[in-house]
């Protein structure tokens, strides 16, 4: 039985700051050591956590029983391949990369490690909602389609795209029920508009599977209130999960046109918050020692997803530019 975890992060933004509350909270893990060029990460963090500037450090510390990056993406890929090599258990942030062939690579260099470990943190996987939505799902025949929405007002960032930063959380929920990539895929940009805090878009997409299901998705940064929706239509009922509800998750007959509170069941949900149940997995797969890829797995599966989305939206493009 292994004692405290010594855990290591890179990175001290917003995501990686959650990271520092959700370990300090909790029993059976600790910061170890922290990569961050923020001047004020000493505040953050306790005397016993040591801090570099350098991420490189922490690869090459020999101390750490596992790594968590929450960088942004473009980064992602050198970091986790360092790791990687040196046998680290890995957590990364979403999405695993932004491109296609470095997210391949890495999983091709995780399967030669006899007992590599790598999650990656699609957040919403983590909530106990999802996984009590799986568990409902196992009595309710079969899956007919998926229907998604997230987004907000905001954030506008300028390192990532909206489709990459929005629809990760989507297309890993859509591809973890249907268990299996889609057959093919489409998009085009609902809207586009600049504001004062910069560019923002609204997304559609669809998600075609073998044997008929269909995933329906909307993100943006454009909607007037923040949304996280996602109902999952089965034989004679739907469950819908909700992250921003009092009731994060119910089931309605089928068919029943629009939702319809006197018609819903409220399932109960155990506690827990998303990203602590993230880090508590991590935790319990290094204890256990054993090779675990199926989040990385996934994470390569939603690349590819995306990827083919960011196609379809420029062939879109290129079909409204020469419109006569």
């Amino acid at each position: 039985m292994m004692g405290i975890l010594k855990l290591g992060l890179i990175g001290a933004g917003r995501w990686g700051r959650n990271y520092i509350k959700t370990i300090e909270e909790q029993d059976g893990v600790h910061l170890h050591r922290l990569a961050s060029r923020n001047p004020k990460s000493r505040t953050l963090v306790g005397d016993d956590c040591c801090i570099d500037q350098d991420w490189r450090a922490l690869i090459t510390a020999n101390d750490l029983d596992g790594l968590i990056i929450a960088t942004p993406p473009a980064l992602h890929g050198e970091m986790a391949t360092a790791a990687l090599a040196a046998g680290i258990p890995l957590l990364i942030e979403k999405p695993l990369s932004l491109d296609l062939a470095e997210a391949q690579n890495l999983l091709v260099l995780a399967r030669k490690q006899k007992a590599a470990i790598a999650l990656v943190d699609h957040i919403h996987l983590y909530h106990p909602a999802y996984a009590e939505l799986k568990s409902q799902a196992l009595g309710l025949g079969r899956l007919h389609g998926v229907r998604s929405a997230g987004g907000d007002w905001g954030p506008f960032r300028t390192d990532v795209s909206v489709l990459w930063d929005r629809a990760s959380h989507d297309v890993a929920m859509c591809l973890d029920l249907v268990g299996e990539s889609p057959v093919s895929v489409s998009a085009y940009r609902k809207e586009t508009r600049k504001t004062p805090e910069g560019s923002g878009e609204t997304i559609a997409i669809k998600l075609n599977f073998a044997g008929g299901v269909v995933a329906d998705i909307e993100v943006g940064n454009l909607m007037d209130r923040k949304k996280r929706f996602l109902a999952v239509h089965y034989d004679h009922e739907t469950l819908i999960y909700d992250d921003l509800s009092v009731t994060p998750l119910v089931r309605e007959p089928r068919p029943s046109g629009a939702c319809d509170p006197a018609a819903a069941t409220v399932i109960d949900v155990p506690p827990g918050l998303p990203l602590a149940c993230a880090v508590e997995a991590f935790a319990r797969a290094i204890r256990l020692g054993e090779q675990d890829l199926a989040g990385l797995e996934l994470g390569v599966r939603v690349v590819q997803t995306l990827t083919a989305c960011d196609a379809a939206l420029r062939d879109a493009g290129k079909l409204l530019n020469s419109a006569p």
